[in-house]
């Protein structure tokens, strides 16, 4: 028989119970203070204050300010719904444009809901801007549960990222080192002895919102896992490529929603002044399972992982009170197959195979991904190109996509309007990638990360064990330092037709370590050679996977201001390199080389990252092609 679901206060607490979970919420504030599950009285961290253990918080500023930080809280608690299947509470905070001062120009409602049966609980909120407020940016906004310090050691991201973590302690000065990037951590004198000479960084959890969906931890004593689930990232800013934080030593397990990490202040949320606009982050799920046996403690991932396709099948859910939150047959669906034509790469038009297309008000091509305001519906499509979107809210969107294989972004023309209940067949649908004339010769593959270049193996000083023999090797720490290591004294060359890519096309273009430690700019040539030269443009296509602080100059064989064929300055805040990343902001440039610059037989690309003194300053390549100038 079903425990009956129970909804009780005491003081300033408020408790929610159905026999399996009790969450006990500080009102009307809203902070979790407590969940009891599987034995044990408190997941959460007896240690941190009540205001510090289930929390949302913001990092917002003024237009031209600095940046704030601050916890959500509500000023008024009241019980939206209440019946013997689930119960569901606010925690709401009313902001008044006519109030003096300087406050968050936000009304937020913090929600959280309980279901009979259901081992575990959901969290949302709905953020909404009043008319008549002033100007804002937002740059952050999450959800942050710190569990107990004593208990949680184990953690989980996906099947190859799980590992015993350090403890909060290891980060403290008698424990651990700070490196350059002020998040990584060398450990000195862990709790853990196992653990002695690792690198702990929280970026090395980062996760695509395509890649992630279920995140937590194992305690040990009793065996309870604690998992993180998005149900859907429809919510999420910077579509599917965003990558976002998950867990990291505290033992904290995150629920991000909007952020700038790997992407910079492009794709802060700006809002000016009498804006109105209105979003609903969630719900996520929070999901709890425990097994007696400390030997079964594995097959708990195992089961977070089941779950969480369940509840990407049960998306958009039946039973959230909130009007704001649309359900199934208020949503609507698009279908449509993608093709692609690239008439030197087939006569014919090629199925876009296993490319990405999604719904984004964003109105240009490429701009979803510093899109925040709105909400992204994202696909994958099958081996003929075809896809569907489901369970769109309704509105008016672009239709974006991007083929692995080809470059640039695909932009439908036509605003397409989504209705309550409407299926959208939009047939057959042809992106044209950006090309003038046949390849003349091409470095890497175009899929927006640097996966098919040269990753080092890490400095054994800075090695985390977990990332030894994995795929994603370069989560390591300090791997920009591995460029000098390996060309102390010159620059990389890279001669088409004879060097491979896999081994000879460091993955970051970076400065180099001199003498006394000084961080000088590099040159990487590339050597082609032409059998005769066809009077024209050749074209460059230069496909960024990051940039940061980069001063990138290209030349084409002399160095002076009459082969400068491209320049740039500062450019990109992704942080990508020092935040143990593949991708930022993807950037796609075309650039134009007259043929008066090339000569027959051997020629140079010269690649110059100009700014120097900067350690994780620089570029991160997808894919480069030369085009030889078009045929009538």
């Amino acid at each position: 028989m079903a425990k009956i679901l129970s909804l009780s206060s005491q003081g300033s607490y408020v408790m929610l119970d159905n026999g399996l979970v009790k969450l006990t919420i500080l009102r009307p504030q809203g902070f979790l203070t407590g969940i009891k599950y599987g034995g044990m009285d408190n997941l959460l961290d007896l240690k941190s204050s009540e205001t510090n253990r289930g929390y949302w918080d913001i990092n917002w500023s003024l237009p031209g300010g600095q940046d704030r930080y601050q916890l959500i809280k509500g000023d008024d608690y009241s019980v939206v719904h209440s019946s013997n299947e689930s119960i569901e509470v606010s925690f709401r905070s009313t902001y008044d444009p006519s109030t003096s001062g300087i406050r968050l120009p936000l009304s937020i409602d913090l929600r959280y809901i309980l279901r009979a049966g259901v081992s575990g609980f959901y969290c949302y909120a709905i953020y909404e801007l009043p008319p008549g407020c002033r100007a804002f940016d937002v740059a952050q906004t999450r959800m942050v549960f710190k569990l107990r310090q004593e208990r949680f050691h184990y953690m989980a991201i996906s099947d190859e990222k799980q590992r015993v973590m350090p403890m909060p302690e290891d980060l403290l000065q008698n424990r651990g080192k700070k490196l350059i990037v002020p998040e990584s951590v060398l450990l000195v004198n862990p709790i853990n002895p196992h653990l002695k000479g690792e690198v702990d960084d929280k970026y090395q959890y980062s996760m695509d919102n395509k890649d992630g969906g279920v995140h937590g931890w194992i305690s040990s004593k009793p065996v309870v896992g604690f998992w993180v689930i998005f149900p859907s990232h429809e919510f999420r800013n910077g579509g599917p490529t965003k990558q976002n934080l998950t867990v990291h030593t505290g033992p904290a397990c995150l629920a991000m929603f909007h952020g700038t990490h790997y992407i910079g202040e492009d794709i802060m949320a700006h809002f000016k002044d009498g804006e109105t606009w209105r979003k609903v982050f969630g719900p996520f799920f929070v999901y709890l399972n425990s097994t007696p046996n400390i030997s079964n403690a594995h097959n708990l991932w195992l089961d977070a992982k089941k779950q969480r396709l369940l509840e990407e099948a049960a998306w958009p859910y039946d039973f959230v009170s909130s009007p704001y939150y649309f359900t199934a047959k208020e949503r609507g669906s698009v279908s449509g197959r993608l093709l692609v034509q690239d008439r030197f790469v087939s006569s014919s038009l090629v199925p876009a195979k296993y490319g990405y297309v999604g719904l984004s008000v964003a109105t240009t091509e490429g701009s979803w991904q510093t899109e925040s305001k709105g909400y992204q519906f994202w696909v994958q499509t099958d081996l003929n190109g075809n896809f569907t979107i489901k369970n769109v809210i309704p509105g008016a969107y672009g239709l974006h996509g991007w083929v692995p294989g080809f470059i640039g972004d695909y932009l439908d023309n036509a605003r397409i309007t989504v209705s309550s209940g409407s299926q959208k067949q939009l047939g057959n649908l042809t992106y044209v990638p950006i090309r003038d004339g046949p390849t003349v010769w091409e470095i890497g593959f175009p899929d927006r990360t640097t996966i098919g270049f040269y990753v080092p193996d890490v400095n054994p000083m800075y090695a985390n064990k977990l990332f030894l023999n994995s795929p994603e090797k370069f989560r390591q720490y300090g791997l920009w330092d591995r460029y000098t290591d390996l060309n102390p004294k010159s620059d990389q060359v890279f001669t088409i037709g004879v060097s491979d890519p896999k081994k000879d096309w460091f993955f970051a273009h970076v400065d180099r370590r001199g003498e006394a430690n000084k961080y000088l700019p590099t040159q990487w040539e590339i050597k082609f050679n032409l059998d005769s030269v066809t009077s024209g443009i050749y074209k460059l296509r230069l496909a960024m996977a990051s940039a940061t602080r980069a001063d990138l100059k290209v030349h084409i064989n002399d160095m002076d201001v009459k082969h400068l064929v491209f320049q740039v300055q500062n450019l990109g805040m992704d942080n990508t390199v020092c935040r143990h990343g593949i991708h930022g902001l993807y950037r796609l440039y075309s650039i134009d080389i007259s043929s008066s610059l090339l000569v027959k037989g051997d020629n140079s690309l010269f690649l110059t990252q100009a700014r120097g003194g900067d350690a994780i300053c620089g570029v991160l390549y997808d894919y480069l092609r030369l085009e030889a100038p078009a045929s009538s």
